[in-house]
């Protein structure tokens, strides 16, 4: 697969495929990078670096893998938290810049989170908004933090999710107070739907640059002894695990 449209910005960002698929990857370069015009041979699918929904569809054995929502805003930022077969409303944070990123990873570690699923803003038809840059910043930086603990971030689509939230909100009776200091939290949680409900397809892992990191990324975060004590010896997981 030829490598086309390289824009000297930063992290790496994939998007993630089925398997076997001939489409084309874009992915970013560094802005320390500096190239006019480079081809390259790129492989990645679903079974290198595999999002919990894929996982928890293809393994009924499977335990564990939290996620943490994250819609973005100016201002505010809502977070929702799916453990299981649950999705819920977690909080909202009024933070910016490297304070927001910390009390993420903070968040993420006390609910043992191992993936963010980030709200990308799109237009109606799909295109990527001013807005979208901004995001992509965030979750780059996230995406660094999070690689040092072998935690993955991904970007979902979140065009129409604010409505979605609403309209849930509506239905369960909540006051227009309660609604205005919640609806980031809900809008959150509906990316994480879309998220499971689309079994992960067509979402980008923001993968940073430096290749330990990404090696972090693929052996994973560190099991724990008490979860799984019945295998203690990580094996790597495989989308061809007979279950």
């Amino acid at each position: 697969m030829a490598l086309q449209s390289l824009q000297p910005i930063s992290p790496i960002s994939l998007t993630l495929l089925p398997k076997g698929s001939t489409a084309p990857i874009l992915f970013q370069l560094s802005s320390s990078i500096r190239c006019s015009s480079v081809r390259t041979t790129l492989t990645v699918s679903l079974d290198d670096i595999p999002p919990n929904a894929l996982r928890r569809k293809c393994d009924r054995n499977w335990r564990g893998g939290f996620s943490l929502g994250v819609d973005l805003g100016m201002s505010r930022t809502g977070l929702a938290l799916s453990k299981g077969f649950s999705v819920r409303p977690l909080t909202v944070l009024e933070l910016r810049g490297q304070k927001l990123e910390l009390r993420l990873i903070d968040i993420a570690e006390k609910q043992e989170v191992d993936e963010f699923i980030v709200g990308l803003p799109k237009s109606s038809d799909g295109k990527e908004t001013p807005q979208s840059n901004k995001v992509r910043s965030v979750a780059g930086r996230l995406a660094v933090r999070a690689a040092e603990r072998g935690w993955r971030v991904y970007l979902q689509d979140e065009h129409g999710t604010s409505t979605e939230a609403m309209d849930c909100m509506i239905n369960m009776g909540l006051s227009k107070f309660a609604r205005q200091g919640s609806i980031d939290a809900y809008a959150a949680m509906m990316v994480l739907e879309r998220y499971f409900s689309l079994t992960g397809h067509g979402i980008e892992l923001v993968l940073p640059k430096q290749l330990e990191l990404q090696n972090k990324l693929r052996k994973g975060p560190t099991r724990d002894a008490d979860f799984f004590p019945e295998e203690f010896d990580v094996r790597p997981f495989s989308l061809n695990r007979k279950i």
